[in-house]
């Protein structure tokens, strides 16, 4: 057995970034995918002419993006088109006794974005400037000294660099983000504008610590972009570059246990047509879901956590996802588009609360791609619908035009019901020509989600930095954990971060800033 040789246990992005970094610093690795295609959650759906992201649809933290095509000898520019939004996203809160919503657009830069606030709050121009400056602070720090730190023992936490940026993050974890707005924005509707970023990160507004309000600097200060071909475009990228790199590929290929040893990572088991195949590996790592991994594919001794771990986790949402093909024009949305119900403590108890249910109305995403790109046909548009909801698998699972489960397809119905309502779309629902939708229970299916779960643990302070899990094994030298279910988080970013935090660690690296581009 080689000791350079790599096992990746997942073809999702952190799994596919992963192995191109290993393969770049010399290893010979193989990756194994369960399903027939790479990408996981980014995945993609084409049928009749349609063409629809099926995860991932927020091109945010491009400066992350452009850091690891560096580090593969590239560029995010080589490797495909990035067009910006304008406008970054539309609003549609719940009507007030009218009709339909009054709609209003977020466009990206801090003085577009303190002019929308000053037209809806007078003074609330000046105090959001202030706000962006914090939240840009806060994000340069979390990047520089953070998110990149393997915090491999309590010295990553001494280190000069962390030490430095600490003033601007830590009297921020002492309140939650919500609390942190309403002290200096009265409309509720601003409140949203600012709050919802804590649903890309798995958790509510009134859990997430405030911290967070650094997500305000991607799309308030940054801008929004978009791939062009989709977010499986940046999947190919990754997948061709692999190849490049000398990566083994293999779909269908189901792993079924992680052989140790004396406390070492020797082989990974897997299932391909019947038949359970062995690889002998000294680096493993597993870029999949970490309770599969931890209960499933470990025995008890080479476990990292007790089974009291997983009780206690807060557990980020499900969904329900419609794929939507629609004849005719929908000029009443943009590319990406929110809306928001009013009350939003009723709506976030709904789904993290002690009595979990289905927020009604929802707060839902609605991202209409054929705005920006071709991915439908003449004539046509593609909408691409998230519903959110308490991560139960018993909700169910979705299908193909009806064919879904009865819960499933009744949030549909009223997801469709609320977009045609709130923005002016009367005829929205006899428009749908193609319909698909994806439930809890795929999730679970599909990915091994714990409790079916579309991101993963949420992001509460004690489920992130460092506290949020371990890239390295505690258990299993030679063992490792990459994506948005460990350190540093939700999104494909984070994923992209995770995959070079494993090869950090491999190489015994614990700076906590991003590797140096040779």
């Amino acid at each position: 057995m080689t000791s350079r040789r790599a096992v990746v246990i997942g073809g999702g992005v952190s799994g596919l970034a992963t192995a191109c970094l290993l393969a770049r610093d010399g290893h010979q690795v193989t990756l194994l995918e369960r399903s027939e295609h790479f990408g996981g959650r980014a995945g993609v759906w084409r049928h009749q002419g349609f063409t629809f992201d099926t995860g991932p649809s927020w091109y945010l933290m491009p400066e992350v993006f452009e850091h690891f095509y560096r580090l593969m000898g590239t560029s995010t520019r080589e490797q495909f088109d990035l067009v910006s939004l304008h406008p970054a996203y539309r609003v549609f809160p719940e009507p007030d006794g009218i009709a339909h919503s009054s709609s209003f657009d977020v466009r990206s830069g801090p003085e577009s974005a303190a002019a929308l606030f000053e037209s809806i709050e007078p003074g609330a121009g000046r105090r959001l400037r202030r706000y962006l400056a914090s939240a840009s602070r806060a994000y340069h720090a979390a990047v520089d000294s953070f998110l990149y730190n393997p915090f491999a023992s309590w010295r990553g936490l001494l280190s000069r660099r962390v030490l430095t940026a600490a003033p601007a993050v830590l009297p921020l974890l002492t309140r939650s983000l919500w609390a942190f707005i309403a002290r200096r924005f009265a409309d509720n509707r601003l409140r949203q504008v600012l709050g919802y970023p804590a649903v890309f990160l798995g958790t509510s507004p009134f859990e997430a610590p405030a911290l967070y309000h650094l997500m305000s600097h991607l799309d308030l200060v940054d801008g929004v972009r978009y791939p062009s071909g989709g977010f499986t475009r940046v999947v190919e990228s990754l997948v061709d570059l692999a190849r490049a790199h000398g990566v083994d590929m293999r779909t269908n290929t189901d792993v079924v246990s992680i052989e140790t040893q004396a406390g070492e990572a020797r082989a990974v088991e897997y299932v391909l047509d019947g038949r359970t195949f062995r690889i002998p590996a000294s680096t493993v790592v597993s870029a999949i879901d970490e309770h599969h991994t931890e209960q499933i594919l470990l025995d008890a001794a080479a476990r990292s956590y007790p089974a009291s771990r997983w009780r206690r986790q807060v557990t980020g949402p499900s969904a329900v996802l419609l794929m939507l093909g629609v004849e005719g024009e929908i000029p009443q949305l943009p590319h990406h588009s929110l809306f928001f119900a009013r009350d939003w403590h009723q709506n976030f108890d709904a789904i993290f609360g002690s009595r979990q249910r289905v927020p009604d109305p929802a707060s839902l995403y609605v991202c209409k791609p054929s705005a920006t790109d071709d991915v439908a046909p003449p004539g046509h548009e593609s909408l691409f619908v998230l519903v959110p909801l308490p991560a139960d698998t018993s909700i169910g699972h979705g299908g193909r035009d009806m064919a879904a489960d009865e819960r499933v397809a009744e949030i549909a119905d009223r997801a469709i019901a609320q977009i045609s309502t709130w923005a002016n779309i009367p005829d929205l629902a006899e428009r749908i020509v193609l319909r698909k939708t994806v439930g809890p229970a795929d999730f679970e299916q599909q990915y091994n989600s714990f409790r079916g779960s579309a991101l993963g643990p949420a992001h509460t302070l004690r489920q992130s930095a460092f506290l949020r899990g371990v890239t390295a094994s505690r258990r299993v030298s030679g063992l490792y954990y990459a994506g948005a279910t460990t350190v540093p988080g939700v999104g494909l970013p984070m994923c992209l971060i995770s995959a070079e935090l494993v090869l950090k660690n491999v190489r015994g690296d614990t700076s906590p800033g991003p590797l140096e581009v040779s």
